[in-house]
């Protein structure tokens, strides 16, 4: 597959290379390659916002194209979304009781 080996192109996390503390956005690379790859489960065990942020990504570049009433309100919550999905997964995974 043409994926194979991507890994050894990935960015390393430099808070987690500085401090030892994972960041808001470790793991959206490799859940990315996962998502491409087929494997859905494990792109969301290892980054619950990919397919937010797939979603988010697709009506921002559609919406280049054709505009529409209250298509910044989408974005907007779309993007709200994310945040919110992002911050809880953080704190879930940083969470010493789960």
């Amino acid at each position: 597959m043409a994926l194979e080996g991507i890994e050894d192109y990935m960015l390393q996390c430099t808070s987690k290379q500085l401090f030892g503390i994972e960041c808001l956005g470790c793991g959206t690379q490799r859940a990315t390659v996962l998502f491409f790859r087929g494997e859905f489960a494990a792109a969301f065990h290892m980054y619950p916002a990919i397919y937010t942020l797939i979603l988010l990504l697709l009506f921002v570049v559609f919406n280049l194209f054709v505009k529409f009433k209250h298509d910044f309100k989408i974005k907007v919550g779309l993007l709200l979304l994310n945040v919110v999905i992002i911050v809880i997964s953080y704190f879930v995974k940083m969470s010493p009781f789960f």
